[in-house]
């Protein structure tokens, strides 16, 4: 069908359908590089985002089937590279890439997953040193995991025997790579855990590639050697090689046969160590019983014949007996001369004594009162004397005694001495040396 040609009339959905087909045919597998942005991942297991630069940017759903191959997790502003198809979502009418396949930009993913993973665990402290459990010294039975054909098992398997030939061993053959090898190993050490059969388990295989050792690097592994009650040695590749079992474990062994050289020493060592045990054990008991012996016989030298200690003891009694004796005279004279002078010192002390001395003191000090008083008493006579006669010559009765007298005013009562102050008719009380006299005044006169 010509869609150009005149009066084709096309339903939204038919023209949305022709687009796509467009696309889909033309664009089918593409790589793309890009920015991630708005990114989404609903709980259906799809994930959806943006791949931006620039200039554009372009919607990308990758569905759960191919999204759950992915080691590394998605976020905003992460560098892309992909692979996938055109499409058009109809619903929307949006054009968008359904992506295949991803990988970090400039880091390959398997890394950009061990770099993250490798950093949530150390936040949630899985590597710290305070979770690591101590080797046994002398494990009775050793735990295995790993495959049972690889190179590992025979490295470990020889060392073992070499270095301590009836050392149990116990092994749990998994496989260690490949889908759903994680989850194989880590079965293997809770159920080692669960049943208690060994003393400490190595956890390990060969040298590969990062893609070979990935399952070392799984989360579920990292869990199971995290929680495992028994001390686990982590044996992945080569020396060069690390893994988040590594960083887990309690003790990480560079390659299987270093681990099991660490599981446990040479017979020859331990024989070795045991007889360096014994002679210091011998050396230490020797100089204990010398050490003894020689405190036993300082003992007997100082051990003295009863007899002579017993004669010795009767002599320091009648020396102390001397002793005391003279002690107790010497005593009884002292306390005999303080309690002469108890006596002398209470005698003088008397009650009786003290009250005579008091009642002399006391008529003493009477006589010395009354004397005082009787001279205050004189002196107080003379003054009085004295004053009385200075006041009766100021008096003014004394004066009155001479013939005068004192005028006072009637209607005021006012004393007058200046008979300007008196007119005609006013009224004056006199006063006399003997009684008063009330007088009108008919004249005055100023001189």
């Amino acid at each position: 069908m010509d869609i150009f040609a005149e009066k084709t009339i096309l339903t939204v959905s038919r023209l949305t359908s022709l687009i796509r087909g467009v696309l889909e045919e033309n664009f089918e597998q593409l790589w793309v590089e890009g920015e991630v942005s708005n990114l989404s991942q609903p709980s259906s297991g799809h994930v959806y985002f943006s791949l931006k630069d620039s200039g554009a940017q372009i919607r990308c759903v990758m569905f759960k089937g191919a999204f759950k191959n992915i080691k590394f997790h998605l976020v905003d502003g992460m560098s892309l590279i992909l692979r996938g198809r055109m499409s058009v979502y109809d619903q929307r009418g949006e054009y968008q890439l359904i992506c295949e396949y991803l990988e970090p930009a400039g880091i390959g993913a398997l890394q950009l997953a061990f770099m993250q993973l490798k950093e949530r665990l150390a936040l949630e402290g899985l590597f710290d040193a305070k979770h690591k459990r101590q080797m046994p010294f002398f494990p009775q039975r050793v735990g295995v995991v790993t495959s049972a054909s690889g190179a590992a098992i025979h490295d470990i398997l020889n060392v073992l025997k070499r270095r301590f030939a009836s050392l149990e061993i116990l092994i749990y053959p998994v496989r260690v790579q490949g889908e759903g090898a994680s989850l194989e190993i880590a079965r293997a050490i809770e159920d080692l855990n669960r049943l208690k059969l060994v003393d400490v388990m190595i956890v390990g295989r060969g040298g590969g590639s990062l893609e070979d050792l990935w399952s070392f690097n799984e989360e579920v592994v990292a869990r199971a050697v995290y929680r495992s009650v028994i001390p686990v040695i982590s044996a992945v590749g080569h020396e060069t090689d690390w893994t988040i079992c590594d960083f887990v474990a309690d003790l990480r062994a560079p390659t299987p046969s270093a681990a099991a050289e660490l599981v446990i020493a040479s017979s020859d060592q331990l024989r070795g160590q045991l007889d360096a045990l014994s002679h210091r054990l011998q050396l230490a008991v020797e100089t204990r019983i010398a050490r003894l012996q020689a405190s036993v016989d300082g003992m007997r030298r100082l051990l003295q014949n009863p007899g002579t200690m017993l004669g010795h003891l009767a002599q320091r009694v009648d020396d102390l007996s001397g002793r005391l004796d003279f002690s107790l005279g010497s005593l009884t004279r002292r306390r005999r001369e303080y309690f002469t002078r108890l006596e002398s010192s209470l005698l003088h002390h008397s009650p009786s004594v003290q009250a005579d001395q008091q009642r002399q003191k006391i008529n003493f000090l009477s006589l010395q009162a009354e004397r005082q008083m009787l001279l205050r008493l004189e002196s107080v006579r003379q003054n009085f004397v004295s004053n009385a006669a200075r006041l009766d010559v100021l008096s003014p009765l004394s004066t009155l005694s001479r013939g005068y007298s004192i005028a006072i005013r009637a209607s005021d009562g006012k004393v007058l001495n200046d008979a300007g102050e008196l007119v005609a008719g006013d009224r004056l009380n006199l006063c006399f040396n003997k009684g008063k006299a009330t007088c009108t005044v008919e004249e005055v006169e100023l001189v």
